[in-house]
């Protein structure tokens, strides 16, 4: 027959194993939520060379990017300064393999983006990353952007807006990868990428850009490691600005996206040659 100082012996020995195996489960389930915010930001931090603490941006199919993730944005009371959606659905396409080159390296590209927001136009560097803006215009010729939420907005550290994810979730891509390019562009000073510039996001691993991209609305310092393919027109840093006065939300503890509080919606991506 158990006797009283038994029961309560086991009932102690039973309180603390409950004890351990929440603490186990809790330090679980925060090593996963840090590796998926890794993951999904690709590219945090300029110390941690992770896009998204600087830095910032991780890239799309493995995700955004081997980085810390970036210090959660407060939420702004700003009223949406957007326009609602078109209507449409994101397509979520994928190809084994990247496009072959059939773009003109000596002609001039510029891709228009259509948002809920307002029209951003980028100047492409077509000879300087010629794969790169190959992929944004097939990508673009499939209506691969069309449709998709611009999924972060860093505010603290560095300053920029990420798209190009289909999922909205910041590692969805386009099932490949394309190689590093342009990363000695003249632009790029003392790890600067300045106001305009229109990079890669990626895993934090060499050659590992997808879809997604990010725009600088304010100088921010990240190491060179992002490929800079375009620059956006004055009237198109007048729209990232708006977009960026509207803040951010605080980050999403699945995938640690801090989101723009404006509604942004790219309804329509071009690709155009002159």
């Amino acid at each position: 027959m158990v006797t009283q100082e038994q029961r309560k012996r086991q009932l102690a020995r039973e309180k603390f194993l409950r004890q351990q195996q929440r603490r186990t489960a809790a330090r679980r389930k925060a090593r996963m939520r840090n590796s998926v915010i890794a993951s999904v930001l690709g590219v945090v931090l300029v110390g941690s060379l992770a896009l998204y603490t600087s830095g910032v941006l991780k890239d799309d199919d493995k995700t955004n990017a081997s980085s810390e993730s970036t210090p959660s944005a407060e939420p702004s009371k700003a009223p949406d300064p957007c326009e609602k959606p078109a209507a449409g659905k994101a397509k979520t396409a994928t190809w084994k393999k990247e496009p072959p080159l059939t773009i003109d390296k000596s002609a001039t590209y510029t891709m228009e983006l259509a948002t809920t927001c307002g029209d951003i136009d980028i100047a492409l560097k077509t000879s300087a990353a010629p794969r790169t803006v190959n992929s944004f215009d097939f990508l673009a010729g499939k209506g691969y952007f069309d449709h998709t939420k611009c999924h972060r907005l860093t505010t603290e550290g560095i300053y920029v807006l990420q798209c190009g994810d289909p999922t909205g979730s910041g590692s969805g891509g386009p099932g490949y990868t394309i190689p590093d390019e342009n990363l000695k562009d003249k632009s790029l000073k003392s790890n600067i990428y300045p106001a305009g510039t229109v990079a890669m996001a990626n895993t934090g691993q060499p050659n590992s850009g997808g879809s997604q991209f990010f725009l600088v609305y304010q100088d921010s310092q990240l190491p060179p490691s992002y490929t800079p393919f375009g620059t956006v027109s004055e009237s198109g840093m007048k729209v990232l600005k708006k977009i960026a006065a509207a803040g951010a939300q605080a980050a999403d503890p699945t995938t640690g996206n801090t989101a723009p509080n404006a509604t942004v919606v790219i309804n329509k991506a071009t690709v155009t040659k002159s």
